[in-house]
């Protein structure tokens, strides 16, 4: 699945290959509820039979009123209202399941899909926005519920109706059903024609919906940088645009189902009125009782009624069908990252080496540009190794491989000596504790943000990881303490808080290799130092791998490596590659003469 140019046109031709049959993507999450399948349909069954059933006591009634005994016409009530309860009945069973089934199916493929994405790569995202996944997963799966626990329900009956209403109508007379059925064509070819054109304007909405979601979703977790830049009224044009544009899909699609309707309608009806005075005709000819009249009548406007009920939910299963196919592309998306089918054993005790072997890598976003070049490198366990160089020198990427958030395209990437390609991925990562550059914080206590590294982990083991990080400090005077609540995305921090706590959070993590990327950068000197200190502590007993642009922090690496454009241009301490000159040493000159 990837991001596309939407035109009306590119998705009309997507859609003259999609059929309702599309729907048959919900089986895998329905065949483990068949017992309520099976209820739900002997519920509907029981409905439509006593919906048919029910014009048969009428015409006993209608025909009762000329018998002489009123015992008689007692008992014909008596049985029409006893079929009316017992259809009453019929009816609040089929909802109960019916619904309880959409609910349960909707439930499955929302915790589904959500179980899908949370476990795609970062490359899956470079061409997916987040956004458009969230709408999917809320706009989508609503319509699919709607169809579920109304629509299908509501077409079988109908379908069933029109069946059995046709049959009886026959028994009841001839002459009239074939009047009947010479309105049949006239009302099939519009439901064909015009449900084409609704197929392709319900994806239309479905995809202007989901960008305009994403657009929202992108704008409003960036509030700040809007409004900083006074950027509110592009912002508020280009939603409003997208928002507009889904306004007048649906406005299309509605009007052409309403064209639909009316046409639909007016046929059946027009042709039960003309059907009505042909039977008025041989009733005054005795040629078929007034009841018999009637009980064709009442056939003849439920037959009407499912067609036009048909008619509309036809539209229905057209949307829910797109919804479906776009919630199947994610639940089939595959995965450029995969855990091999047999997975290597890490040695015990993980020593925690990493080791680069000739590793050529670019990311798929742009192939043009290589972000790392016949890259050689081994970290030893428990060796505290520093990189840096300028900005776009590859330096995140070393991360982003290790971690294996992406694959190289050429070399390999191993973890105590065996390539991690070959090694399940939640295996190695359980080793290794990661700072990013941008700290994430979640909607919740700085208690949990911090336990979110070991979620096993007791209040005491939490309060001394922050207190390794510094944070300690600022987290008592809080309003809360520990408990305090930081807000979506941590917006009640300042940038050197949030770090703090995803420091203390990989503290916690404990792991045998620890990842730093640019740790330290939104801290101020005094939390600096104390973090540094925490960060020599800890890694004196576990393989550390720093990225930094500020040298002062990875002064007293083991071992510092300079990258430039995607290659080591050089490694050494720091004393050695000052002394050595080159791109090391300008950039310390930069920063410690100014």
């Amino acid at each position: 699945m990837r991001r596309t140019g939407n035109s009306a046109n590119d998705l009309e031709e997507r859609e003259k290959s999609k059929k309702v049959g599309s729907l048959r993507g919900l089986l895998p999450f329905l065949k483990p509820y068949r017992t309520l399948m099976v209820l739900a349909v002997l519920a509907l069954i029981t409905t439509a039979g006593l919906s048919l059933i029910l014009p048969l006591a009428v015409r006993r009634v209608v025909d009762g009123f000329a018998l002489e005994q009123a015992n008689q016409l007692d008992q014909y009530f008596g049985a029409a209202i006893g079929i009316a309860a017992l259809l009453a009945v019929g009816t609040g069973c089929r909802y109960y399941f019916v619904t309880r089934l959409g609910e349960r199916v909707i439930t499955d493929i929302r915790i589904s899909i959500y179980n899908k994405m949370i476990g795609m790569s970062p490359q899956f995202f470079e061409g997916v926005m987040t956004g458009e996944v969230l709408s999917r997963i809320t706009t989508d799966t609503t319509l699919i519920l709607s169809v579920i626990s109304s629509s299908v329900s509501i077409a079988l009956r109908n379908l069933l109706i029109f069946l059995g209403g046709m049959a009886l109508m026959l028994l009841t007379s001839v002459k009239l059903t074939s009047l009947v059925l010479l309105i049949v064509p006239a009302v099939i070819v519009p439901i064909i024609v015009l449900g084409r054109r609704v197929r392709v304007l319900s994806r239309v909405n479905q995809d202007c919906i989901a960008e305009s979601s994403g657009n929202a979703s992108e704008t409003l977790l960036a509030v700040q940088t809007v409004q900083a830049f006074t950027h509110e009224v592009p912002s508020r044009k280009q939603f409003s645009n997208l928002t507009e544009q889904a306004y007048d899909a649906a406005r299309k699609r509605i009007g052409v189902r309403a064209i639909m309707t009316v046409i639909v309608i007016f046929l059946v009806f027009s042709g039960v009125l003309g059907v009505l005075w042909m039977g008025a005709r041989d009733v005054q000819a005795d040629l078929m009782s007034p009841g018999a009249l009637v009980q064709f009548v009442i056939y003849a406007v439920l037959v009407a009624g499912a067609v036009g009920a048909l008619s509309e939910i036809w539209g229905e299963l057209q949307r829910a069908a797109g919804a479906t196919e776009r919630l199947v592309e994610l639940i089939n998306a595959e995965d450029n990252i995969i855990d091999p089918t047999v997975t290597e054993a890490l040695a015990q005790p993980v020593r925690g080496e990493i080791s680069f072997d000739k590793v050529d890598f670019n990311y798929p976003s742009r192939p043009d540009m290589p972000a790392l070049e016949a890259f050689d490198l081994t970290i030893k366990a428990g060796e505290t190794v520093a990189l840096v160089g300028p900005s776009g020198a590859g330096k995140s990427t070393v991360f982003q491989l290790v971690l294996r958030f992406f694959d190289p395209i050429s070399g390999a990437v191993l973890f105590d000596g065996v390539d991690i390609r070959n090694i399940n991925r939640d295996i190695f990562r359980k080793e290794m504790a990661y700072v990013p550059q941008d700290p994430v914080i979640f909607a919740t206590s700085a208690m949990e943000n911090i336990r979110f590294g070991r979620p096993d982990a007791t209040d005491d083991e939490v309060i001394e990881a922050a207190m390794a990080a510094a944070a300690h400090e600022f987290l008592m005077k809080l309003p809360d303490g520990y408990q305090s609540f930081v807000g979506e995305r941590g917006v009640m921090l300042s940038g050197g808080q949030k770090q703090r706590i995803a420091i203390a959070r990989a503290i916690l993590r404990d792991a045998p290799v620890l990842l730093l990327d640019e740790a330290t950068s939104a801290l101020d000197a005094r939390s600096e130092l104390a973090v540094q200190k925490a960060v020599e502590t800890l890694s004196k007993d576990r393989t550390t791998l720093i990225v930094a642009h500020r040298l002062a922090t990875v002064k007293q690496a083991d071992r510092i490596i300079v990258l430039d454009e995607g290659r080591i241009v050089a490694q050494g301490s720091h004393a050695q590659l000052v002394k050595q000159g080159g791109l090391y040493a300008q950039l310390a000159k930069l920063q410690f003469t100014q």
